[in-house]
């Protein structure tokens, strides 16, 4: 039996659920959306956060509200069935089909964790591994979000680091890195991971296909995983004599997906959220254990419970990679005092899908 077989089998009751709005403003006045799912039964109650990046999605889904009866399932198996049937965007259609894979999986976390409470066993309990402190990397831009009138600066890093001075990062190359500024973030921060952000088009963070740009990055930082590139004939040559160091991210929604890559990888990004359900979940880990994959965790915003779940994930699955989960606080422009330094030590509850802050 499998990870997952094992799981679905625990008991459950749900008795009612709510939902909450968990938005954050930055300081740099960007709002990140999030709603929290609150499952609750027999005294217990079990958490999950609904990471859509739409604003209109979220509010669609609160003013919905808790329209759907989740009440008969009564295995863990039975209710995560239950809610890859529902239509989880009753209300409206999501601006985008691949939210519905995220909030299918605020709701399985919701459940995950409500069975475990439940039970009173832990997450790490129930699929028999030990939690271990957690490598993190910084995720952060050095440009503005497609702000023409303004250049991608080495000031992020240079902030982070003055309070965390071993901090590693995970950088999106831009169009605007020339060799100088290369040669400054080379000098300045160790770099784990690139996203070149090749697979993205009309959001804000698109990045346009510069294959001069590619080599550049790939030569300054050789021991970086190269993530997301665009394919095609100009960026090939590049990449294959590297492809070792080639990894995805935004394309994988299911192992069918990592087979499909057209070169096996050495490693991928994993985030829940993305592979939608517990299920193709935990199938993506143990097929990575089986061909030697490695896997490093990613976040989508996550601002609550979410946050802690990744860590929790990353803590019991692939601690010791460069792993994208860091605590939220290091995505705040200012960059507040009191951030835990890498490696995170465990913190999971003492029962469910939790992470104790």
């Amino acid at each position: 039996m499998g990870a997952y077989d094992e799981l679905a089998e625990l008991p459950i009751r749900v008795e009612s659920y709510e939902l909450e709005g968990h938005d954050r403003e930055y300081a740099s006045g960007f709002v990140r959306p999030s709603t929290q799912i609150r499952l609750r039964g027999d005294g217990q109650e079990g958490l999950g956060e609904d990471v859509v990046y739409d604003t209109l999605d979220h509010i669609a889904h609160r003013d919905t509200g808790s329209v759907h009866d989740l009440s008969g399932p009564g295995t863990l198996g039975g209710l995560c069935e239950l809610v890859g049937e529902l239509d989880l965007f009753e209300g409206a259609p999501p601006v985008r089909d691949t939210s519905r894979l995220y909030r299918r999986w605020a709701y399985e976390a919701a459940a995950l964790d409500l069975a475990l409470r439940q039970s009173g066993v832990s997450f790490h309990q129930a699929v028999g591994r030990d939690p271990r402190p957690v490598r993190f990397v910084c995720s952060t831009r050095l440009g503005s979000f497609g702000e023409n009138d303004r250049l991608s600066t080495t000031e992020p890093l240079r902030k982070r680091l003055a309070k965390h001075p071993g901090l590693r990062f995970k950088l999106d190359p831009e169009n605007d890195w020339d060799a100088e500024l290369i040669e400054e973030i080379r000098e300045l921060a160790g770099v784990d991971v690139l996203d070149l952000k090749g697979l993205y088009r009309g959001t804000p963070v698109d990045v346009e296909t510069d294959p001069e740009l590619y080599g550049a990055v790939a030569e300054a930082f050789p021991d970086a995983y190269l993530e997301d590139p665009d394919l095609n004939a100009e960026t090939r040559p590049i990449l294959e004599p590297r492809k070792e160091r080639v990894t995805w991210d935004a394309p994988l929604h299911s192992v069918a997906d990592i087979e499909a890559l057209e070169w096996k990888p050495e490693a991928i990004n994993s985030k829940p959220s993305r592979f939608g359900s517990l299920r193709e979940l935990l199938a993506v880990y143990e097929h990575c254990e089986r061909e030697g994959i490695a896997v490093y965790g990613g976040g989508q915003g996550e601002q609550g419970v979410g946050r802690g779940q990744i860590q929790y994930l990353a803590s019991v699955f692939h601690p010791d990679t460069p792993n994208d989960v860091a605590p939220s606080g290091y995505n705040d422009p200012g960059v507040p005092d009191g951030l835990r330094d890498s490696p995170l030590e465990p913190k999971p509850s003492a029962a469910g899908f939790h992470w104790d802050e």
